[in-house]
């Protein structure tokens, strides 16, 4: 349960971090900038006070950013800036396919 909280955190720092990358194009670095801008926005496409569909569309759209990072700038940038735990990361790598 505690990583399944810290997710969305993590993944801000990684996007944050993965910002400041000279790997990441420039196209993808905008693509990080709007994901972040839309998990910061105070509301979202699915309110968050609906349980579990609330978290989900969050954990959709850095999935979805993420998975273009990742073909350009390689699984081995995610692991230089991932924050959190192995495991996590490893989760995130595997949704981001």
């Amino acid at each position: 349960m505690r990583e399944a909280l810290r997710f969305v955190p993590d993944c801000l720092v990684l996007f944050r971090r993965l910002l400041g990358d000279a790997r990441v194009p420039r196209r993808h670095k905008l693509l990080l900038a709007g994901v972040v801008g839309y998990l910061a926005m105070p509301f979202d496409l699915i309110p968050d006070f609906i349980p579990v569909l609330g978290q989900l569309d969050d954990a959709v759209v850095v999935v979805l950013g993420l998975r273009a990072v990742l073909r350009s700038a390689g699984p081995v940038a995610v692991r230089e800036h991932w924050p959190g735990t192995p495991e996590g990361r490893a989760v995130i790598m595997r949704l981001a396919g």
